[in-house]
């Protein structure tokens, strides 16, 4: 054999030995690569949509036009929604017409309602012909009588003759609960709870009438003020008279001038003012109706200028390609720097001024694109894919090598982003780009802030003291409570800001309660037995089961019982790691038998039928949807549009060809589905791409999940070989914390599947890495892959 043939193959074993040595990761970067490819292609292949970027209006003096859903444009509006019209005099005036939907109006005196009036210098109100005398009405409080009984409102409780009414016998726990403590909590502390009237009950914050619909009048704090509004009752509506020196006025006929109007609400869609002599000019914002073509019919009095909706380039983009740019350049020579030096303590120095450098660049264009959204520019959807590819490079980069969860993480989130943007562009709405749009920003922000998080503790790992760890600990735990206590006050279950703190007060209850078990297995290292032990337990554990029990009172708030189920599963797991960590055999086994019953339950649940259920009264009609969803079409409405959708799919998603021939594509009737864009993710999912891919995401799921928790067990042993107390303690954290946060992940999986599945009944619970979850990618699952990516080993054997 000739000198060069040897050469050859020598090079050609070399070759196929790396390609083996490196075929998992190589495999894992082309599955990330393709599934960024198919959203560019997503973004080519989607077909051109149109919307109006304004409407004018176009009246005479004394001339009026009824505009809707459709003149509109406004896909949550009715179908005759407004009424505009002009007086003798040439004002524009604006009255409401439908009978569920209000207007928002919005002026230089911030936001109101249309059909309602605070009744602070008002003397009197009527409910179909039933009169209210005030006595005492402020921004605070209101009193008023009626037939000889006396009534005070003060935003949350309803007080009858001085004293507060019982409570109503449907009342769920947590609302029994918030009743007791706006009784008791000084009133800047109180929690706004809305009166209303009608029905043939006495009770709660309801007040009574006869023959007058349940709701059909409400009182509630609003803008820091009592109003009075008429409701949309589950029968005829009432009239809702407020008695002024002058004429009475109609609430549900009430007319206002537009001229100091700025902007409108009508149903989602935002829309900004402009009148010119006869000329009214509404420019739609947000939540704007997409059409196939520049044409629609519409009133003579009505015109529309259209737009054409924009995928590859927004307002916003400069501002965010700049960052990543000057990212980008700095990050270059910084690299070329560091092999310029080769190995040693100078690489490490270099590379983590590079990792900074990386990281804040990358956090300011995450803010820039979010604080652009937020604004109403949002960065265009190709930006948005930039974004979130250069985080998914970052958390794929070096230093080390791969670990399998971080891996399988990488491949969920690229999954995601696609499934997403799949729904953004398939949409006949524009406000569904929003999801894939927030979520790249969101993704950015926290790969940005946890890769800081990582560099910042490893810098200060040999300096920063168990006492300092456990301040940070204090103070994290002071924040997410402080978080909670925002959404208790000024938000509702759906958050407050347009975040989620139950997400930041997972990741605090997991690290409290980490921190709690590492110091309780330091114990038996002493040698002896330390008198008071049972004392020392409780002092140890009390922050964690206090953080609980708070975190159990808010969830108890939200009108579903999933959050309680989630918090179950979280502790069952943390339970049995730490009778894995004990070697407690009876206790893990008791563990496992309990989980064996709930799965019994289950299914004794979906076989003994609904006889049962009816006397249950709490959350009774969510079991009866989920044993007989065709009894109940319209309460089970989301469950049968969700089991629909699944068949439609089938194997091969309804193209059948995994959902690539429709990508980008109009998604038809599946968008139709409650809350597709988050809880019933999955059902869009296997809808489009088939059982196939999904079976490919379980395994995918079922990989995350077991890499961690391997990777707690590795912990868990270099903690348990640790000479030092500190090596073990951190050690031990890093198990408990990895096995707290595996928790929630799968009890996210279970619930999700389960109830896209109708597994379980309906639960509202996201889908990690798939759903739209901007508050869970940036507080929970974020920081839980950094933690992941710290613990894992630089050279195990099993790490891609």
């Amino acid at each position: 054999m000739t000198p060069s043939g040897a050469l050859l193959i020598m090079g050609v074993h070399r070759a196929a030995h790396a390609i083996a040595r490196n075929g998992a990761r190589a495999a894992v970067l082309a599955l990330i690569a393709v599934l960024c490819a198919l959203q560019a292609w997503a973004l080519w292949r989607a077909p051109p949509a149109w919307l109006p970027a304004s409407i004018k209006v176009t009246l005479a003096p004394g001339a009026g036009v009824a505009l809707g859903r459709h003149e509109l444009a406004a896909p949550q509006a009715d179908l005759s929604h407004l009424a505009l019209r002009r007086d003798a005099n040439g004002v524009w005036l604006l009255a409401n017409q439908s009978q569920s939907r209000q207007l928002v109006l919005q002026d230089g005196d911030g936001e109101r309602r249309m059909g309602s009036t605070p009744l602070q210098g008002k003397r009197a109100f009527q409910i179909d012909g039933l009169r209210f005398t005030i006595a005492q009405a402020d921004a605070r409080s209101v009193a008023f009588s009626m037939a000889g009984q006396h009534w005070r409102y003060d935003g949350a409780t309803l007080y009858r003759a001085g004293q507060p009414q019982p409570a109503c016998p449907d009342t769920h726990p947590g609302a029994r609960l918030m009743a007791l403590w706006n009784r008791w909590a000084p009133a800047v502390l109180t929690m706004a709870h809305p009166l209303t009237f009608g029905g043939n009950l006495h009770c709660g914050n309801r007040l009574g009438l006869p023959d007058v619909a349940p709701g059909a009048a409400r009182l509630a704090r609003d803008g820091g003020r009592i109003v009075l509004s008429a409701g949309n009752p589950d029968g005829e509506p009432a009239s809702v008279q407020v008695l002024q020196e002058r004429q009475p006025d109609e609430l549900r006929q009430q007319e206002t001038a537009l001229a100091p109007v700025r902007a409108l609400v009508v149903g989602h869609t935002r829309f900004d003012l402009a009148i010119s002599g006869d000329e009214l000019t509404m420019t739609p914002g947000r939540h704007v109706a997409l059409y196939s073509m520049p044409q629609v019919r519409l009133p003579s009095a009505v015109e529309w200028r259209w737009q054409q909706r924009s995928l590859w380039h927004g307002a916003g983009d400069g501002y965010v390609l700049g960052l990543l740019a000057v990212g980008l350049a700095g990050l270059c020579p910084l690299l070329a720097a560091r092999y310029a030096r080769g190995p040693g303590a100078a690489t490490r120095s270099w590379q983590a001024v590079a990792a900074w450098w990386a990281a804040g660049c990358l956090l300011a264009a995450g803010v820039a694109a979010l604080a652009l959204q937020r604004g109403g520019h949002p960065p265009g959807a190709a930006c948005s894919l930039l974004l979130a590819c250069c985080a998914l490079a970052m958390w794929l980069a070096p230093p080390g090598r791969w670990s399998p969860p971080i891996a399988a993480a990488a491949v969920l989130l690229a999954a995601g982003l696609l499934a997403q943007l799949a729904l953004g562009l398939g949409a006949d709405e524009s406000s569904w780009l929003r999801y894939y749009q927030k979520s790249a920003a969101m993704l950015a922000i926290g790969t940005a802030l946890a890769t800081g998080c990582r560099l910042w503790t490893a810098a200060l790992a040999d300096r920063l003291r168990q006492r300092g760890v456990e301040w940070l600990l204090m103070l994290f735990a002071a924040v997410a409570l402080a978080a909670l206590a925002a959404q208790v006050l000024w938000g509702d279950e759906t958050g407050v800001f347009d975040l989620q703190p139950v997400e930041l007060a997972k990741l605090a209850l997991t690290a409290l309660t980490a921190h709690c078990l590492a110091l309780r297995f330091g114990w038996r290292h002493d040698g002896r037995d330390w008198p008071g032990r049972a004392m020392r337990w409780l002092r140890l554990a009390a922050p964690a089961l206090l953080f609980l029990a708070l975190l159990g009172l808010a969830l108890v708030q939200v009108d579903d019982y999933s959050p309680l189920i989630l918090l179950l599963v979280w502790s069952t797991s943390m339970a049995l790691a730490y009778a894995v960590a004990a070697r407690n055999g009876k206790l893990a086994a008791a563990l496992l038998l309990l989980v064996l019953a709930a799965i019994a339950a289950i299914a004794w649940l979906r076989l003994a039928g609904t006889d049962d259920l009816i006397r249950w009264g709490f959350y009774a009609d969510r079991f009866l949807v989920w044993l007989n969803p065709a009894e109940h079409p319209h309460t089970g409405q989301q469950l049968l549009l969700g089991a629909q959708a699944i068949t439609d799919g089938g194997w091969w998603g309804a193209d059948h060809l995994l959902g690539l021939r429709t990508l980008g594509q109009p998604l038809g009737a599946v968008q139709r589905i409650p809350a597709v864009q988050d809880d019933f993710a999955p059902s869009l999912f296997l809808n489009r791409h088939g059982l196939a891919a999904g079976l490919l995401l379980w395994a995918t799921q079922a990989a995350f999940v077991t890499g961690i928790a391997v990777a707690a067990a590795r912990r868990l042993a270099a903690g348990a070989m640790a000479r030092h107390h500190r090596a073990a303690w951190a050690g031990r954290f890093a198990y408990f914390a990895l096995c707290g946060g595996a928790a929630f992940v799968l009890g996210h999986f279970l619930l999700s599947w389960g109830t896209n599945l109708a597994i379980f009944p309906i639960m509202g619970q996201p889908m990690s890495f798939l759903s739209a979850g901007g508050s869970h990618l940036l507080f929970f699952l974020c920081p839980l892959l950094a933690l992941v990516k710290a613990s894992a080993p630089s050279s195990a054997p099993s790490d891609i």
